[in-house]
């Protein structure tokens, strides 16, 4: 199943239509078909796992012009905002020291000012999107046990292919997870094992089910696809698994009180030394219409104007950063929806002749934040945009071609720096070469290069804001390194003052959906909520 495939099956694998508006993961997946005759179809098993990667992307089965939203995966709430990147797009970014958007759609505006909670809009779909991804990667699991395969009459190598298949679901429920336990904590963790319309699943603690996904991703990583090029552009393969493994690491202490950097070091070195990736010599190609082809993404979410349609995503990302005097059709697009600046906290994180900021738009935007509503307050910082590497224009100019990058080599690089200065491993001199790497690539020479010893995690934070801004990390990235809540590091709009002002530590994590809590009698709220 090669990405192409997923690009044109994604919106028409019309096999699963979850209806989450409190999602249970005990209930089976509803269908217009019965069991019998989709299984029955050897090519229902690459369309089933095409939804399962289209999930990261798609919201419904219909697509972005759905009448009435009446049938998107997730309900109540707009299904374009319903969308599994943009919903952690705003969680991650919007309460930080990176982003703001004026918007007053449902739940934007409380992320902007820290005044969510257990009915947030946004965070509540999040929660449901987890799920809706778990309940359909279960329901596979579940359809592919080799009795039901035999009785099925599937022969040998449509077998190999499903056992590989069944990998990648795992991986992608690890995903899922791993969403869920950052965001929520503590979480019911459900698999294919438990029984369809069972009892309401318990609550587990988020210590556990970090175990549990770090021991899904191991299980799996001899089974995931060896990489072929574009065959195998945005599937899970070892690689994936274990950047993802190391993004887990990296934040063990945030979820069981307990650090393994040395564990993150080991996993993105594997990832580093398999010499598979490499950095794209302008840092702007990981961002184009393009961007398939570029040599340090390691896994992506796959859009296409013309097949894998939505509102949310790089659609967003791309029509959302064009406002105020910007051209849309500099950005390959038709119009611009007026949506997210920069904070001054992370424009100033830029010097000058830094390449990451090259795309800065600044004619009649403000350096300070000082109205949240107002476009021209706040830098605009278009790093996504819908045309080729070389100018060209992506198929068509309202949906977008360019795919959103999980990971990427970039990060792989920082992970390594960061796990080193903690004390996981690896030497100072192998970590300020890999941060020197990403430098000279934003300069063009080495006259920003750290003098050698002198690296320190400080550095490696600012380096993060740089090298991934809007890249869907800095709320993760600042609860790492305690910075998030608390009054050591103020930003506008922190608290809800135009300067910060210091916040409750309950605010590391959202809340459980209160519908979620009416509807299950084993859920107990996070504190402070």
């Amino acid at each position: 199943m090669n990405p192409r495939a997923f690009r044109a099956v994604a919106v028409v694998a019309l096999l699963v239509a979850v209806a989450a508006g409190c999602t249970d993961p005990t209930v089976a997946p509803k269908s217009a078909v019965t069991g019998a005759n989709i299984w029955a179809d050897p090519n229902s098993y690459a369309q089933y796992m095409a939804k399962l990667y289209a999930g990261l992307v798609v919201t419904s089965q219909i697509g972005p012009n759905d009448p009435g939203d009446k049938n998107g995966d997730i309900k109540l709430i707009d299904e374009g905002t319903s969308e599994f990147l943009r919903l952690n797009w705003y969680l991650q970014e919007l309460p930080t020291d990176e982003a703001v958007i004026g918007w007053n759609d449902p739940g934007v505006p409380d992320l902007n000012r820290w005044q969510w909670n257990s009915t947030n809009t946004i965070s509540q779909a999040m929660y449901y999107r987890v799920y809706f991804q778990v309940v359909l990667a279960n329901e596979f699991l579940r359809q592919t046990i080799p009795s039901l395969l035999d009785s099925r009459g599937v022969g040998p190598a449509l077998k190999a292919q499903i056992k590989q298949y069944r990998a990648e679901a795992r991986f992608l429920r690890a995903l899922a997870y791993w969403v869920g336990l950052d965001f929520f904590g503590s979480i019911p963790l459900v698999t294919e094992a438990d029984p369809i319309g069972g009892p309401p699943p318990k609550q587990v603690a988020r210590d556990s089910v970090y175990r549990y996904v770090v021991s899904e991703l191991n299980a799996i990583l001899d089974s995931l696809p060896t990489p072929a090029g574009a065959t195998t552009y945005g599937r899970a393969t070892p690689a994936v698994a274990n950047m993802l493994l190391a993004e887990l690491y990296l934040n063990a202490e945030v979820y069981t009180g307990t650090a393994d950097y040395a564990d993150a070091l080991t996993a993105v070195s594997s990832v580093i030394n398999s010499g598979q990736y490499v950095l794209e010599s302008n840092y702007r190609n990981n961002f184009t219409s393009d961007n398939n082809l570029s040599k340090e993404v390691i896994f992506a979410a796959i859009q296409d104007g013309s097949h894998t349609q939505t509102w949310g995503g790089m659609t967003f990302l791309v029509h959302a950063g064009c406002g105020g005097s910007m051209v849309p059709a500099d950005y390959g697009i038709d119009y611009c929806w007026g949506g997210y600046r920069l904070k001054q906290q992370a424009f100033r994180l830029f010097g000058a002749g830094d390449a990451r900021g090259a795309f800065f738009y600044t004619s009649g935007q403000t350096d300070s934040v000082i109205d949240v509503g107002n476009f021209n307050n706040g830098i605009a910082a278009p790093k996504f945009t819908n045309k080729t590497s070389t100018g060209g224009p992506g198929s068509q100019t309202t949906m977008i071609d360019t795919d959103f990058p999980i990971f990427r080599l970039g990060e792989a690089f920082l992970i390594y720096a960061e796990a080193t200065l903690r004390g996981g491993g690896g030497t100072l001199a192998q970590a300020e070469a890999y941060v020197d790497s990403l430098r000279v690539r934003a300069f063009g020479n080495t006259s920003h290069n750290i003098s050698p010893g002198t690296l320190t995690l400080d550095t490696v934070l600012a380096e993060r804001g740089r090298e991934l801004l809007f890249e869907a990390r800095r709320r993760s990235d600042l609860i790492r390194y305690g910075l998030f809540t608390g009054g050591t590091y103020l930003w506008a709009w922190k608290g809800n003052q135009p300067g910060g002002t210091a916040t409750d530590a309950h605010y590391n994590l959202y809340a459980i959906p209160l519908n979620e809590l009416s509807a299950n009698p084993n859920l107990k709220q996070n504190p402070g909520y």
